[in-house]
């Protein structure tokens, strides 16, 4: 059967595809900037709150290959991905609204379990709504457009999270919301910025439903030259088989995949309270005074520059990529961001903690797109959604050994100095960067 070529796409509807990607990263970036104050106001020590974050990576380890390979067998009046977006946007939006007011919910257990089953009811939520757009932009685009399609992505991406990460510092300093509120409770501010991440989120997912038209079964069969294959064949067990079918490209990034999101999953949880602590000279203990109030702020802050710096990079990753090929670029940004995270240690004036964060957005922009542009010219279109999901555990992976070993390392190793797991993920950065010397790009 001749293999047809799938038609180009305009900038804007590759814009449209990823649109509901902006709402899920403005209610992801919240939960990243604020998850861990919220759980140390109900009551978590600094100690103990990489074990609160093992619920994401642990839900999305095993939520997204079964999405992904369900995904690749569905096919409904939305089409293939866009039922899991919209249910997966649903769910998200009732764990952004209620995750802060967990406080109500003290009759039936104490706010820390309820603000952390909470937690796990955004990452499972998240986990289901994010997974079908990487695999919507290797459906839809051919292999000339991937790399722009995936940094058109982190594009968008970046722009949501620096929303969500900058709307607590907006709603207090410009609007003049509460900073503050009783011990044990979350400040309205909080509450506020989570609630108009959940009416984004499910709005943009929305757009993308209604602008991106999926290809049916026959299509995708005429682009990849083979007969229309009956998208319900196929078990649950075909996952355990696709594992043992893992393409060389994709084991080979997997190593690079770990040491970025080992030391990505280290300045998420430990930021605020190192730079509280290593800035702004507060006891680790001070979680709910103004002052670590305003640490937090401006950790919200900085990640959204980083996040903003990453939206205007990732518009220059296709050129850049082009002329120094994917590897190359993708090293170099990941040592910006090594050498970044490791200069923290030697700043005392919070104001100079944006500079590091530039290096920081160049990886992160890099992170997001590089290993999926790369990874999508080795993976069959038919499993396209499978093998993205099996791509995640070398996302989870990382964070759970982190989760499990990060906060025992910070009292017993860096004795409660917070400061020195986010150096420590600088070095895993550089270590990433070496990695990728190894990959294999099909398509370079």
């Amino acid at each position: 059967m001749t293999k047809k070529n799938k038609p180009l796409l305009n900038f804007w509807q590759i814009w449209n595809m990823s649109i509901g990607f902006m709402g899920i990263q403005m209610g992801f970036a919240l939960q990243n900037a604020n998850a861990s104050r919220i759980l140390q106001s109900f009551g978590a020590d600094v100690e103990h709150l990489s074990w609160f974050w093992l619920v994401a990576p642990f839900t999305g380890m095993v939520i997204q290959p079964i999405i992904g390979h369900y995904s690749d067998k569905t096919w409904t009046k939305l089409g293939r991905r866009r039922p899991y977006f919209l249910a997966g946007a649903i769910l998200a939006s009732i764990g952004l609204i209620l995750m802060p007011n967990a406080n109500l919910f003290v009759s039936f257990l104490p706010a820390l379990w309820v603000g952390a089953g909470f937690l796990m009811i955004m990452d499972a939520s998240f986990n289901v709504a994010m997974e079908p757009f990487r695999a919507l932009v290797a459906d839809k685009l051919n292999t000339s457009q991937q790399t722009l399609g995936f940094s058109i992505q982190t594009v968008l991406i970046g722009i949501g999270a620096v929303i969500g990460s900058w709307l607590p510092y907006v709603l207090t300093e410009w609007f003049g919301f509460e900073k503050t509120t009783e011990a044990g409770k979350i400040p309205f501010s909080l509450v506020l910025s989570f609630i108009i991440g959940a009416v984004s989120l499910l709005s943009c997912i929305i757009w993308t439903i209604i602008k991106t038209p999926e290809y049916s079964p026959k299509e995708q069969a005429e682009f990849e030259g083979e007969e229309e294959n009956d998208t319900k064949n196929g078990s649950f067990l075909d996952i355990f088989k696709d594992f043992g079918n893992m393409p060389t490209t994709m084991k080979q990034l997997g190593l690079v995949q770990f040491f970025s999101w080992f030391g990505l999953f280290s300045m998420w949880v430990f930021m605020t309270p190192a730079i509280a602590q290593h800035i702004y000279n507060l006891p680790l203990t001070d979680s709910s005074s103004e002052q670590y109030n305003d640490a937090g702020n401006w950790v919200g802050v900085i990640f959204g520059v980083y996040n903003a710096v990453s939206a205007v990079y990732a518009f220059f990753l296709p050129k850049i990529a082009t002329k120094y090929g994917r590897k190359n670029t993708h090293a170099y940004s990941l040592i910006a961001g090594g050498l970044s995270l490791i200069s923290i240690y030697f700043i005392t004036d919070y104001h100079w903690l944006i500079l590091p964060m530039i290096g920081v957005g160049f990886a992160w922009a890099s992170i997001l797109a590089m290993p999926y542009a790369i990874l999508a010219g080795s993976i069959p279109a038919k499993k396209m959604g499978i093998y993205m999901g099996i791509f995640n555990f070398f996302i989870t992976i990382p964070q759970i050994i982190n989760g499990i070993i990060g906060g025992p390392i910070v009292k017993n190793f860096y004795n409660n100095q917070a400061i020195f797991a986010v150096v420590g993920g600088g070095i895993c950065f550089l270590l990433a960067a070496i990695s990728v010397r190894f990959v294999k790009d099909k398509n370079e």
